[in-house]
This record gives structure tokens, sequence and C-alpha cells, in this order.
């Protein structure tokens, strides 16, 4: 298995240190940098996640993200913004630049390793997925996340792209609900079996002559056949 590196920014030593031990004891290679200027300078392109404070010398941590995300290079490196700076504001600026969360000082380390482990997750199965599922005419961009049916686009729910998703990357597969449940829904509290069956009615009606691929097996679930 690979071994991720993670590069923590922060000018307050104690909290480099803290991190770096945690993070290495969690099974992660980690390095510090405490300024913005210093971080910059150590290749941060070859990093898995980037664990970044914002209230930081002459360069921010906004100044730098920015940066990073302009270069093509390391565009695709996430960041976690751990931070003092904890109003809505700063939150929304934060993610506005491209940063993958947010998390304010003071921080509990569980929480920490929580969003680490989280980032870290979901930006590895991006990489491996393709760019774009299709079928015929119907097209799933897993980036930009669109769907579109030749040139026109047709707007989904997050819910109802993701069960086409499922669908479209497992083509002749019958997903029973409780299947569609832990794929789609993941850590939501409640979700009754009718709400899965309202998506996937609203799912069908939008992508039009394609709906019919959706199939329902009575006693066992739904699926795409091509």
């Amino acid at each position: 298995m690979t071994k991720h590196r993670i590069l923590v920014v922060d000018d307050e030593e104690s909290i480099c240190e803290i991190l770096k031990f945690n993070l290495e004891v969690n099974g992660y290679d980690v390095d510090v940098a405490y300024s913005a200027e210093e971080a910059m300078k150590m290749h941060p392109e070859h990093y898995s996640l980037i664990l970044l404070d914002i209230m930081m010398g002459e360069m921010s941590g906004f100044q730098m993200a920015r940066i990073l995300k302009e270069k093509p290079e390391t565009a695709r490196v996430p960041i976690i913004f751990c931070t003092a700076k904890d109003t809505e504001n700063d939150t929304v600026a934060g993610l506005n630049i491209g940063a993958d969360d947010y998390i304010a000082k003071p921080f509990s380390l569980s929480e920490v390793m929580a969003r680490v482990r989280g980032v870290i997750r979901r930006t590895s199965q991006a990489e491996t997925e393709p760019e774009c599922l299709s079928y015929e005419n119907l097209h799933l961009y897993l980036q930009s996340k669109q769907c579109f049916i030749g040139n026109e686009e047709i707007q989904l729910t997050k819910k109802e792209f993701e069960i086409l998703k499922l669908f479209l990357s497992l083509k002749g597969v019958i997903f029973s609900r409780s299947e569609i449940l832990s794929r789609v829904w993941e850590g939501d509290v409640v979700v009754l079996d009718r709400t899965i069956d309202v998506n996937i009615t609203r799912l069908r009606k939008k992508i039009g002559d394609y709906g019919k691929h959706i199939v329902t097996r009575n006693g066992y679930g739904y699926g795409f056949e091509a």
C-alpha cells in the first residue's frame, strides 16, 4: 500500500510537532514547514495532502493556496485549512479557493485524523476513477459533476447523479435498496426505501429515453441494462 505524504504548514512550531507526531502514528509520512514561503520550496506537488494554516508571515495560507491551485502541477493536491479564523466568510473564502476541507482551531486530534482520512480517501478515488461514464449519447462527467445527453446538460441532484454513476459504472448489475443506500447515502441517518424509489423515478424522467434502461427487478432492486 502506498504511504501518503502530508505537508503541515503552520508558523507555530508546537502545532507542527503535535500534528507531525500524531499523523506519523497513524501511518503517514509527514514534513513540516513554518511558513508558506518555506513550503513552496518543498515541491508541494509531491504531497498527498497539505494541512495549511491561514494567518502566517508575509504570505498567508490563502495566498499560497491560490498559487498552488493556479499551477497545473499542484492544482490537484488537496488542501485542508487548519486555522483560528473560523467565521463563515473565512470558510467560504477557503472553499472557493479550492480547499477540500476546513478545520477551526482549537481542534481535536481525532477530528483532524478523520478529516485527513476522508480527504485522502476521496481524492484517491477520484484519481483512479474514469473522467466520464457513458452509454451511447448519455455522458456523466465525474470531475465536473455534470450529465449530458448529446450537447444538452441534464440537471441532476447530487443523489440522482450518484445513483446514475453507480448504475453506469456497473452496467447489468442489479443493486438492492440496501446496497444503493450504503453506496449513495453513506452516513445519512434515516433514509426510507420510498426515498430511493422517488429518486430513481425522477432520474428516469430526467434522462428521457435512457430512463427505460434503468430496470426494476421485483424483490431484488434496480440496475442499468444496456
